[in-house]
C-alpha cells in the first residue's frame, strides 16, 4: 500500500499519509511521493480543494527518525529541509483551499505540514506540537516562520524554545485550529466544509485566497532559506547526534521489553 494517497470526491481531493505503523512518519521516499503528489495537483482547474489526514488515527509525526538516523551531515539536513520546504510551499501556494484535518498526533514535521494548510481542523483529543529543540534542532519546512504569522511572535517563541505540545483547545484559543470537533470527525467536517465552499463559484474562491494571501504577508525566501541552512547546520551538530542516539536508544528499549 502506498504511503501517500490521492482520493477524489465531490470535486476535491483527500489526501492521506498511510504510514499508521510509525504514526505516519516520512521516509525520503514518503516524502518525494508528497511532493509529487501535491505537485499534480497545480494545474487540474476542475479541484475545489484539497484535505491532508493521515491513516490510523495519527496525523503525522514528521520525519521518519529511524531512517533519517543514518543520515547524519550537513547535506543530509540540507537535503530534507529542502525537499519538504519546498512541497510545503507548494502546498501553500495551490490555488484553492486546502484543509488539515487533524486525528491524534501533528508533532514535529506534522505539526509543520498542517500550519502550511489554511484551515486546520482538530479532534478534541488531537496535538500539535514543533518539538524540534528537543532533538537540537529547528522547524525548517517553513513551520517557523507560518507559526509567527498565526500566533505572533512571543508565543511561538514560548512553544518553539520549550518544545511545547499544545491541545486542541490551545491551538483554537490562538488561532492554529478554525474548528475543534469530537474524536473521529476531523475528516467528516473537512468534507463538509470543502462540500459547501464547492458550491461556490470557483474563480471566486480562487480569487479570494490568493488576495488573502496577498494580505497576510507572502513567505519571506530569504528567512526560509536561512532557516534550512540553521537547520542542516543543527542537523550535523554533536547535540543532535547525540539527541537522535538517545531516540534510537528508547526504541529498541522498547521494543525488547515488548519482545
Amino acid at each position: 500500500m502506498a504511503a501517500i494517497e490521492l482520493a477524489q470526491e465531490n470535486g476535491f481531493v483527500v489526501l492521506t499519509i498511510n504510514r499508521p505503523q510509525a504514526r505516519n512518519a516520512l521516509t525520503w521516499e514518503a516524502m518525494q511521493a508528497f511532493s509529487q503528489a501535491v505537485a499534480s495537483l497545480k494545474t487540474n482547474p476542475r479541484l475545489t480543494g484539497l484535505i491532508l489526514t493521515g491513516a490510523g488515527g495519527a496525523f503525522c509525526s514528521g520525519g521518519d527518525l529511524v531512517q533519517l538516523h543514518d543520515y547524519p551531515t550537513y547535506e543530509d539536513g540540507l537535503r530534507l529541509s529542502r525537499l519538504m520546504g519546498d512541497a510545503l510551499l507548494a502546498l501553500e501556494e495551490l490555488p484553492f483551499p486546502t484543509v488539515a484535518a487533524i486525528e491524534g498526533a501533528a508533532m514535529g514535521g506534522g505539526a509543520e505540514i498542517a500550519l502550511a494548510c489554511d484551515v486546520r481542523i482538530m479532534a478534541q483529543d488531537a496535538r500539535m506540537g514543533l518539538m524540534h529543540i528537543r532533538l537540537g534542532i529547528c522547524p525548517a519546512w517553513g513551520g517557523l516562520e507560518r507559526l509567527a504569522r498565526l500566533a505572533g511572535y512571543a508565543r511561538s517563541l514560548e512553544w518553539l524554545a520549550a518544545g511545547a505540545v499544545i491541545d486542541a483547545q490551545q491551538a483554537a484559543q490562538h488561532g492554529l485550529a478554525n474548528q475543534v470537533v469530537p474524536p473521529g470527525q476531523a475528516l467528516a467536517a473537512a468534507k463538509s466544509w470543502l462540500v459547501k465552499v464547492g458550491k461556490q463559484d470557483p474563480q471566486a474562491v480562487r480569487s479570494i485566497k490568493a488576495l488573502l494571501r496577498r494580505a497576510a504577508g507572502e513567505p519571506d525566501g530569504a528567512l526560509l532559506e536561512e532557516a534550512r541552512r540553521a537547520f542542516a547546520r543543527l542537523w550535523a551538530a554533536p547535540s543532535h547526534h547525540k539527541a537522535s542516539q538517545a531516540f534510537m536508544d528508547a526504541k529498541e528499549a522498547r521494543t525488547r521489553s515488548r519482545a
